[in-house]
């Protein structure tokens, strides 16, 4: 037996009242949803009456549907301060696999979490309170299961508006879920984040209270904040646009965080206010952003953006940073604290441009390359600095150890010890033109693949300068470059190529550029091209038998047609190993060989990422196997040689031969002219299934 609203059917009135009949919901996931007060199964349009506060949860079971709260609040079991009994109450309302649904005026809380929906879509929410949920505001570092506030897990197309979710852990969270309005909610005051996305793409975050994601006692002397945060983004949550949100006072302000190496893109933060972060204001370590007329005021860092490639900065104020009357924490050799500072990793094809940086305790405007190699490892590379306004900081610019730099027109008052740069390579400074205000724009065709030993060409005869200003090219591939509107070469070495674009009128300048990908082609590929049906797998500790490896042939291709993408699904931890033939029964002659190479990229959801040298490459023999693997331990997702791997193919060569780069260890007795087969591992921390690409497996 179960409770059905009804139709526009009030409950009877009573201040306390429970549901009238309880039921059993188990839910598979990481939300424990069970819960021991009652539940009111959903299946009507409902009005609650006016005020009242119900000792039950909700559970919508239909679609096309509206509840109307009324003001009304569901209490649950727990009690505020008490994180045990807060932890076991479960969840106030829930909704799972419903369509147009409407939540209005109502209020959950003592739950673990106020709202959690599942595998829904085209939901309202509007007028809401989820707030004195499950808060937490002394937890150290580290992750809790999700809890707090609104829990959209699988969400699309949905509008969340008008709703506060304060004291709590997480007020928003979002878990794969795609093109959702957030907008007008009040969801600050949080002992984690006020907004937390995972795997969540092109939703819209409208004039939002954000502020206050914070975790600190200040009073015991602490100076950092955990990892809490306003608004957190991180693993491939793409596309996302965030305008004129209030996400003041946090930890920091906004974290897009890359702990397991997948990176967040495309996202577009328009004049939000991040100011008076514990930490960084916003912080970043993923590429392809887009920051407009922000405010980074008063942290101990404006903008943190490390690794963070294809950036673009227009218009942000980042100011009163690192002061030693407010936020100084974690000063950095050298420069100190800093309004936009880029440093940690190569932040390649970056525009920072009409940006007001004043008044910081260090640099304005700060770059550094890799520091223990002294820029030998990696450079920040290619810059356009123009047009910014940079008073008052201990330094205007600050620089260390970059390459292809074009500045113009920046202004620099009363930096007590005026700019700072040393070992910059192709570093050009324009004249300055105050007159020249509007730059041209840099556009070009040209492929993202090649081989090795054809020509490839990028034609920029489309840039264009709005006031007919005559223009120069810088092109610059790797080794090569050129200064005309159309570059052409042949690339002689199989790789990763960073291919730039600098295009200037004299005065001002603008930059594109291509991750090109230059492959050698083989005589034949070894199960990538066509044969994803013959491969087969071993899981290491998969001692019930459960753990499965798919395999699929995939069109991003950089060798022939097709690659091979397998994902371990259920993973059971440690290595996965894909092998090919699946029977083992293949007799290859390796005898005459030297090394075996592929390309290979990965997505990888669980924290931090992989583990233990890989990928680990095998081959088989009748009576034995060879195990090839990384020297020193070295997993090269994680120590990535270049930092678009983290994104975009990654070649990898193995040699047969002794080398330093790898080691070789031999189990029982394998004879190179009969291989049986070849198998590719990796091991990766947690238990949640990743993918791995592979294309153009070869042995030569």
């Amino acid at each position: 037996m179960k409770c059905c609203a009804s139709s526009q059917k009030n409950l009877p009135a009573n201040s306390r009242r429970r549901a009238l009949v309880a039921i059993l919901v188990t839910l598979a996931g990481p939300m424990d949803v069970s819960l021991s007060a009652a539940d009111l199964i959903v299946t009507n349009d409902l009005v609650l009456e006016k005020g009242a506060t119900l000792e039950a949860r909700l559970v919508v079971r239909a679609s096309h549907v509206t509840i109307e709260g009324n003001g009304a609040t569901l209490q649950g079991t727990g009690v505020t301060g008490d994180l045990k009994s807060l932890e076991s109450a479960g969840v106030g309302v829930l909704l799972e696999g419903c369509v147009n649904v409407t939540i209005r005026n109502l209020k959950a809380r003592c739950f673990a979490t106020g709202l959690l929906a599942r595998d829904c879509s085209a939901l309202l929410i509007e007028g809401c309170d989820f707030s004195d949920n499950y808060h937490n505001p002394k937890h150290g570092w580290g992750e809790l299961p999700p809890r707090g506030g609104l829990l959209l897990e699988r969400v699309r197309q949905s509008i969340v508006r008008n709703t506060k979710a304060n004291r709590v852990w997480d007020g928003l969270h979002l878990v794969e879920s795609d093109e959702n309005l957030i907008e007008d909610d009040d969801f600050s005051r949080c002992s984690n984040t006020c907004a937390k996305l995972w795997r969540s793409s092109r939703n819209r975050f409208l004039r939002n209270n954000l502020s206050y994601g914070i975790r600190i006692d200040r009073a015991a002397g602490e100076v950092h904040a955990r990892d809490s945060a306003c608004v957190l983004i991180e693993t491939g949550s793409d596309d996302n646009d965030w305008f004129r949100n209030d996400m003041t006072q946090g930890g920091d302000g906004i974290f897009i965080r890359v702990l397991n190496g997948w990176v967040s893109r495309g996202n577009v933060f328009v004049e939000n206010d991040a100011s008076y972060a514990n930490n960084n204001c916003i912080e970043s370590w993923s590429p392809g952003n887009t920051y407009l007329r922000n405010k980074a005021n008063h942290g101990s860092y404006g903008f943190w953006l490390g690794g963070s490639d294809q950036t673009q900065l227009t218009g942000n104020e980042a100011a009163y940073n690192g002061q030693t009357n407010g936020n100084h924490n974690a000063p950095e050799p050298g420069f100190g604290h800093g309004g936009i500072v880029i440093v940690g990793g190569p932040s390649s094809h970056t525009v920072i441009s009409g940006n007001w940086c004043h008044h910081n305790n260090g640099g304005g405007i700060v770059f550094r390359g890799d520091a223990a190699s002294r820029g030998a490892r990696w450079r920040t590379h290619h810059w356009i600095v123009q047009q910014n306004r940079l008073e008052n900081n201990r330094w205007g610019l600050w620089g260390r150890w970059g390459d292809e730099f074009w500045l113009a027109n920046n202004s620099t008052t009363n930096n007590a010890e005026g700019n700072s740069l040393a070992d910059v390579t192709h570093l050009r400074e324009a004249a300055l033109d105050p007159a020249v205000r509007l730059p041209p724009q840099a556009k070009f065709l040209g492929p993202t693949r090649a081989l090795v030993g054809t020509a490839v060409r990028f034609d920029a005869s489309s840039s264009r300068d709005p006031e007919g200003r005559p223009l120069h090219f810088r092109w610059t591939a790797g080794e090569f470059s050129g200064d005309q509107p159309v570059f052409e070469q042949l690339l002689s070495k199989p790789g990763f190529y960073r291919l730039g674009l600098t295009v200037d009128n004299g005065v001002l300048a603008d930059l594109a550029w291509r991750d090109l990908i230059v492959s050698q082609a083989v005589k034949e590929e070894i199960g990538t091209e066509g044969q994803a049906t013959g491969w087969g797998f071993e899981l290491e500790g998969n001692d019930d038998g459960r753990g499965r490896i798919s395999f699929a042939e995939d069109a991003d291709a950089v060798v022939g047609k097709t690659s091979l993408r397998f994902t371990p699904d259920p993973y059971p931890g440690l290595y996965a190993t894909a092998i090919f033939p699946r029977g083992r029964d293949a007799d290859w002659n390796f005898s005459d060989k030297t090394r075996v190479h592929f390309w290979v990229k990965a997505a990888n959801p669980n924290l931090p990422g992989f583990q233990n040298p890989g990928p680990v490459l095998w081959i088989y023999g009748k009576a034995g196997a060879v195990k090839f693997e990384p020297a020193k331990g070295r997993n090269l997702f994680g120590d990535v040689p270049f930092s678009e791997a983290r994104w975009t193919w990654m070649p990898v060569e193995v040699p047969l031969l002794p080398d330093e780069g790898w080691t070789r260890q031999d189990s029982g007795k394998i004879d190179l002219h009969h291989v049986r087969g070849l198998g590719i591992a990796l091991d990766s921390w947690g238990s949640d299934p990743f993918t791995i690409w592979i294309d153009g497996l070869a042995v030569e």
